[in-house]
């Protein structure tokens, strides 16, 4: 009884450990990531009445193309993978899952995502969910190992999921809010990815990765690059309030929040280091969310 017992329970744990594997290869926190901005999105498209049904399909549906483009993002990228300690342990690259099971899941989470989404939401949707994927997979990923302007296409796909919200929702196209958070979303990555491309730059450099912190050992071009994000992002985040009446907190809020994300850049962009670095990720990883959220708490309009 006590060897079945012992048999069940490695049995289960077996499975555990695949399921967990499977979520990773998705890579769930970029994915959370996205949904997060396709949702908020859909509320502020549409002043905050939003036609919660199309924005939960549109959140299904995004789950499975996200998840579809990291796991081909994996795939591709496996042999990278397997030479940087931060990587090396991923499914894929230690073996865990086969090439053969990634691609069924890519191929089969891209074709039932985009179908739901056309069905469920509408065509737009789905159109702009491909869009991201292709630019992500086809464009970005290969890129990495090519030029350090991966980062600015990668930042291209990165704000896409703000026209799939929108989209989701039918809001408004004459309405300049659209724009304006594609645009936070766009320049807010790069002091992110500079700040995250210092700290990995040895590893990145080592198997090929050409970034800004590989390819120009003086740092200047990394640390202006964070610093223009940084800086661009000051007169987009206030677009996003879109005139709001009584919205003078929210103003204040979010301008505060990017002059400390500023400040952190234009310190790293003085003297890049381990410090510095890593204050520059800690500021941006705490301004999204913040600004995002911050827009939820806006009067309704309309």
């Amino acid at each position: 009884m006590s060897i079945s017992v012992l048999r069940y329970d490695e049995q289960a744990e077996s499975q555990r450990a695949s399921l967990s594997d499977y979520v990773e290869l998705t890579k769930p926190r970029i994915s959370m990531m996205v949904m997060v901005t396709v949702a908020i999105t859909g509320y502020v498209a549409r002043w905050g009445q939003p036609d919660f049904l199309a924005i939960v399909h549109a959140l299904v549906g995004t789950l499975l193309t996200a998840g579809s483009a990291s796991a081909m993002n994996q795939w591709l990228e496996r042999d990278l993978d397997a030479q940087m300690p931060r990587t090396k342990n991923r499914p894929i690259p230690a073996g865990r899952i086969s090439g053969q099971q990634a691609k069924v899941i890519v191929a089969v989470s891209l074709v039932v995502g985009a179908a739901y989404l056309a069905v469920l939401v509408n065509p737009l949707t789905a159109a702009f969910s491909i869009i991201t994927w292709v630019i992500y997979v086809a464009a970005y990923t290969p890129m990495k190992t090519r030029t350090p302007l991966n980062t600015a296409v990668g930042a291209v796909s990165g704000a896409l999921p703000v026209l799939m919200g929108w989209a989701a929702v039918e809001g408004s196209w004459t309405d300049a809010r659209w724009m304006a958070i594609f645009l936070l979303m766009f320049f807010w990555q790069f002091p992110h990815f500079m700040a995250i491309a210092y700290l990995y730059r040895k590893q990145y450099g080592e198997a090929g990765m050409k970034m800004w912190t590989v390819v120009d050992p003086t740092l200047r071009r990394s640390g202006l690059e964070a610093v223009v994000g940084a800086l661009a992002v000051l007169p987009v985040s206030l677009a996003t309030i879109g005139g709001v009446p009584d919205s003078r907190v929210q103003l204040v809020l979010i301008f505060t929040l990017g002059v400390f994300q500023l400040l952190c850049a234009i310190r790293y962009c003085m003297n890049a280091n381990e410090t510095t670095a890593r204050t520059l990720l800690r500021a941006s990883l705490i301004y999204l969310p913040l600004v995002l959220f911050t827009l939820l708490s806006l009067p309704t309009a309309g």
